[in-house]
């Protein structure tokens, strides 16, 4: 049961850690738009209940029913993406990624990663034997499937997520095992078109070209007020926070200084309210993801749940390097969340869902869906505790 375990274990102290940092990143900003500091932390702890329920629901579904599943989640993602561009759909901060009925609102994105990995693997798995043929490695899959859905996200000119998507898409071709040399041409392919994409959108390019040229963020340049604000004060919060940080709360750059502090930007109020060390932990924390979805691929012979796994940790771990390589300056600012910790409804419901489906997956390992049965439930292990005082007939 260790990947079991290991897997809730893990998840459960990065959503524990993130609902504690949105807490302290957002205070400053609710008592600005709503007189309470606790309004943007009270929405995320709802989301996390939820995503806690949903998290406990798919774990307990079978193979099969995921399986049965991949298709009809396919369709709903292609459908819900293409409600953004209907009256239903709305843009924000420059992409056009959400659709909201009422208070409801959704980043149909986000579900559809999890369509993409779903019905992937199952056409990965009923093609396993013809996939050292390029042409089936590629159709229907990343033509037009995958093709279809980074269309949509690119013309709402979300380039973050349209990169994650491109990522996992690479990862299941991977393990479902195309040979190496086709990742390299691809890799060329998508070197071009992300110079293309990032050509589409003039702040964009600009994000590239002061991550490229720092000199252009000096003090007194024309950039410093203005695109550079945000990675800069990234990197001024990192800088305060030294080894043991200010302390948790006490952050200066979430008053108004660091936009984005309780999403986009949130590990950068990590290092500086927990200084290096709480940075590290968090690295920690996605590095032991990672080995449980390496050890949960390697202890199974289903293809489907070997794609599936690895479709799932390439997503989580490559948004989480994207997000944390913009906040220290290793990667150019493009706005992804960091998985499990950010603040964001759609990101945290939708993941724990995918972290369910693992946990389905680690419960049909040999021996753990046993044990599970066989241990005896809280209530009763409460109950067998209890002194039961016993009456005697006569």
């Amino acid at each position: 049961m260790t990947t079991y375990y290991l897997l809730l274990g893990v998840v459960g102290l990065l959503v524990g850690i993130g609902l504690v940092m949105v807490l302290s990143a957002s205070m400053i900003v609710s008592l600005k738009e709503s007189d309470s500091s606790f309004t943007i932390f009270l929405k995320q702890f709802v989301f996390a209940v939820v995503g806690a329920l949903v998290l406990w629901w798919s774990a307990r579904r079978s193979v099969a029913f995921w399986k049965w599943l991949a298709l009809p989640a396919l369709l709903v993602s292609l459908v819900l993406l293409a409600l953004v561009f209907s009256p239903l759909g709305f843009g924000f901060q420059g992409n056009r990624n959400w659709i909201g009925v009422g208070p409801v609102t959704l980043q149909p994105s986000e579900v559809a990663k999890l369509g993409l990995v779903l019905s992937g693997a199952l056409i990965l798995e009923r093609k396993r034997e013809l996939l050292g043929s390029i042409k089936h490695a590629l159709v229907p899959f990343v033509v037009p499937i995958a093709g279809a859905l980074l269309t949509l996200v690119m013309l709402g000119h979300d380039l973050g997520t349209a990169m994650v998507i491109a990522m996992i898409v690479v990862g299941m071709l991977f393990a479902a095992g195309v040979h190496l040399r086709w990742f390299v041409v691809g890799a060329g392919l998508f070197a071009a078109l992300g110079v293309v994409a990032a050509g589409l959108g003039n702040s964009r390019m600009q994000r590239i070209q002061i991550w490229l040229d720092p000199q252009a963020c000096a003090p007194g340049s024309q950039l410093y007020y203005d695109i550079c604000r945000q990675p800069m004060h990234g990197r001024f919060a990192l800088a305060d926070g030294g080894w043991l940080g200010v302390g948790l709360g006490a952050s200066r750059e979430k008053w108004g200084w660091l936009s984005e502090p309780y999403n986009d930007f949130i590990f950068a109020i990590i290092g500086e309210e927990l200084g290096l060390l709480g940075t590290l932990a968090i690295l920690g924390l996605f590095a032991a993801f990672a080995l449980t979805g390496m050890r949960l691929v390697s202890r199974t012979d289903d293809l489907f749940v070997r794609i599936v796994t690895a479709g799932i940790c390439t997503w989580v771990l490559v948004q989480a390097t994207i997000n944390i390589g913009a906040v220290i300056g290793m990667l150019p600012v493009i706005g992804v969340p960091l998985p499990f910790v950010s603040s964001g409804g759609s990101s945290l419901v939708t993941t724990m869902l995918a972290v369910g489906v693992l946990l389905s997956f680690a419960r049909n390992e040999p021996g753990c869906s046993e044990m599970i049965a066989a241990k005896p439930s809280g209530l009763r292990a409460l109950r067998a505790r209890l002194p039961i005082r016993r009456t005697s007939t006569r």
